[in-house]
């Protein structure tokens, strides 16, 4: 009867594993779907003609400067995991970490799920270079923990600078635009730094111990978190006609929405997540003009980094095969 028992758990155990597996790839193809079919109800009058008609309106300055904007974003998340690999106290050669971040981040801003895909991506490459899979859960953790550090200062900045950034979204924001809301958000930011300050007890989550870092890995977050997310919004910034063009705080704000509205959704891409929010966040410009920054933004941060992360993986697992 016990062996039974036994054999029954095992059996719920595989189906409870399978039943995660494929939860958060089905959760991203239901959002993509959903918002594909809204983006086509968005979008249905608009031609192809015009939609190039806009990418070629774009001066090849402005080109240059949406390039320029991508690499300072993945120069960022190579600071993620520089903080990361600070705080475990590990050393690890800066070309290796940097070619592994943008990596990472290339394949799992395309794949879906970045959590998730970034952790397998990452444990495969730093274990290399002899870091544990608990060292790398807490690396992923803390490089997750520092986005959403940007993101919510972000948020907290334009609130107090600009609130009515978000007006178009005050139905689904968790908290009211409002200045008091900016200084609520910055003060919880504060207890964090505090909690640094007073080396708070470790936050522990199953097995995994993430401890506070110290004050000056923690100076190193709010100093670099927040630039990702601008350098990434400076691309549909100055893809966008100056015509109309409301200013880089109110393209930021809505960014940082739709950008997060994506990663939430774990659809690949942010595929049509990113578009609907982002039309929402912009509904008073030409929906042709936003749709052409859109996918400026999808070349320079997705398309053309996820062909050199390709070429970066083979040549890597070429070289891990050459010493087995």
């Amino acid at each position: 009867m016990s062996r039974r028992t036994e054999a029954d758990e095992r059996s719920g155990d595989r189906h409870v594993t399978k039943l995660k597996t494929y939860f958060w790839p089905m959760v991203g193809l239901c959002a993509v779907a959903f918002s594909i079919w809204l983006l086509y109800n968005e979008l249905r009058g608009i031609s192809l003609e015009d939609l190039g008609d806009s990418l070629a309106a774009i001066p090849a300055h402005r080109w240059l400067l949406a390039a320029a904007s991508s690499a300072l974003a993945y120069a960022a998340l190579a600071g993620y995991d520089h903080i990361a690999l600070t705080h475990l106290g590990r050393r690890v050669p800066f070309g290796f970490i940097t070619l592994c971040s943008f990596t990472t981040y290339a394949l799992s801003h395309n794949i879906g799920g970045s959590v998730l895909s970034g952790a397998v991506i990452r444990y495969r490459a730093y274990a290399s270079q002899g870091l544990s899979a608990q060292e790398v859960g807490v690396l992923v953790a803390l490089c997750s923990f520092t986005f959403a550090l940007g993101a919510v200062m972000l948020t907290a900045f334009l609130l107090i600078i600009e609130p009515q950034v978000f007006d178009n979204f005050l139905d689904f924001l968790p908290v009211s635009a409002t200045r008091l809301s900016g200084f609520v958000i910055l003060l919880l930011v504060a207890l964090y730094v505090f909690g640094s300050w007073l080396r708070l007890r470790p936050l522990k989550l199953g097995k995994f111990a993430i401890h506070y870092p110290r004050l000056p890995i923690v100076a190193r977050q709010l100093l670099i978190a927040p630039v990702e997310l601008i350098g990434a919004a400076g691309i549909i910034y100055f893809a966008l006609p100056e015509v109309g063009n409301p200013g880089f705080l109110v393209v930021l704000g809505v960014f940082v929405v739709s950008f997060s509205a994506a990663l939430i959704s774990h659809a690949p891409g942010g595929l049509g997540v990113l578009e609907i929010v982002f039309l929402a966040g912009l509904s008073q410009m030409d929906p042709v003009a936003v749709l052409a920054a859109l996918l400026v933004f999808r070349l320079f941060y997705l398309i053309v980094p996820l062909a050199f992360a390709l070429v970066i993986v083979l040549f890597f697992e070429r070289a891990q095969f050459g010493r087995s």
